[in-house]
């Protein structure tokens, strides 16, 4: 293990939370600077990144049609998955030792045909959703069908492929782009981008991941610092799987307006950091693993406005029970009105207070102009927050 990546805490029975949309995006959009940028480290970064990202076949991969009318331009709109794997094989010992590997976070990005808005979907781990039949990694077959099981589950039956089938079939979505990050690159990310500003609301002492903040106030976190507040659960919000997603997507919105801000892309020690974690830490479809795929969505999403992005959960509930006992039931009627604006490309806005019981909005800091009175419906009962706005983790 590196020696300035030291865990904070070794808990093997707790699953990591990452950022994976935000660093498929801040990779994207690192490369699309180093190539346009004339130096050196761009020819070095590219070949790294075809030399050493593994790569893996979706099932309907060959309908990923990418149409380029220019070098760097893509027309249209697009579905990314994005998954995280609680997988230790490779990490390190600071992890724990099981054997599973789960899609323990579950992230759809989804960029409208205009290219004026991005919903990132955070699918809670205990969701309870049917898995599809998936065919199995080696080739010998598929594997049955199952009509209620954590949606946690796809990857350790028929992996990356799976968890998109099972996503593809909960939202009614194609989802042609699916990319797969360990959690020690997002330790590294953290590290490799200088750092990421994360507000807290109280002091907060998680013995379960080694998170410790002295006071309220804001924290710039990196390394396995950064790695502690995403994995953070019995010190945020209500203890929860739900409320640790709200914390989460603060600490995305707070990446966003810092790459937009402090010209991270510009700087070429953290660009190449930035590819060596690429390298080291992702398995992205055959579909996606191209370099000028990656450059084509890398300009869409560095031009859409932060107050544009949108971060969701997908609409559910604890307390049910049955088979839901114990884990997280939708609220279809909720999520289906969220698909079909997604669906739609029609732009939605969030209630005031629906940022989660994992974290609360900061009066004031949004730079959203006030002024604007045709905004879009407001979706209410959704909850989660725009890349705009300023929020701060709830202490436990």
């Amino acid at each position: 293990m590196d020696d300035e990546l030291k865990p904070v805490a070794r808990h093997g029975a707790l699953h990591p939370r990452h950022p994976w949309a935000l660093i498929l995006r801040v990779l994207s959009l690192a490369l699309v600077t180093v190539l346009i940028s004339g130096t050196s480290v761009a020819a070095l970064v590219v070949w790294k990144l075809n030399a050493t990202i593994d790569k893996v076949s979706l099932v309907d991969e060959d309908a990923a049609q990418l149409t380029l009318s220019s070098i760097g331009s893509y027309d249209g709109g697009f579905n990314i998955l994005v998954v995280g794997s609680d997988t230790r094989e490779g990490q390190g010992g600071g992890f724990g030792s099981e054997s599973s590997e789960l899609n323990d976070v579950n992230l759809l990005v989804h960029v409208s045909e205009d290219h004026q808005n991005a919903v990132v979907v955070s699918l809670p781990r205990d969701l309870v959703v049917p898995i599809p039949s998936c065919p199995k990694e080696d080739g010998s077959g598929w594997y049955s069908s199952m009509s209620a099981q954590p949606i946690n589950v796809a990857l350790s039956y028929g992996g990356l492929a799976c968890a998109v089938l099972t996503v593809e079939n909960l939202t009614g979505l194609d989802i042609p782009y699916a990319g797969l990050v360990t959690f020690k690159g997002v330790a590294q990310l953290a590290t490799a981008i200088g750092g990421v500003e994360v507000c807290v609301d109280g002091a907060i002492d998680d013995p379960y991941t080694g998170l410790k903040f002295p006071e309220a106030g804001t924290y710039s976190v990196e390394g396995y610092e950064a790695l502690a507040f995403l994995r953070s659960r019995h010190g945020v919000g209500d203890g929860s799987d739900l409320g640790r997603i709200s914390s989460q997507q603060l600490y995305m919105s707070s990446l966003v307006r810092k790459v937009q801000d402090e010209g991270v892309l510009q700087d070429i020690t953290k660009l190449y950091g930035i590819a060596q974690v690429a390298a080291s830490s992702m398995t992205l479809s055959n579909s996606l693993a191209g370099l000028d795929v990656m450059v084509a969505m890398a300009l869409v999403l560095k031009e859409i406005p932060r107050e544009n992005i949108v971060f969701v959960q997908y609409p559910g509930t604890t307390g049910v029970g049955g088979v839901y006992s114990g884990k997280v039931a939708p609220i279809e009627s909720l999520a289906t009105k969220l698909f079909d604006k997604i669906r739609n490309d029609t732009p939605f806005t969030l209630a005031e207070d629906a940022t989660g019981v994992g974290s609360s909005a900061v009066d004031g800091e949004s730079t959203t102009d006030p002024e604007v009175t045709d905004a879009p419906e407001q979706l209410d009962g959704v909850l989660g927050q725009t890349a705009d706005q300023y929020t701060c983790a709830v202490a436990n």
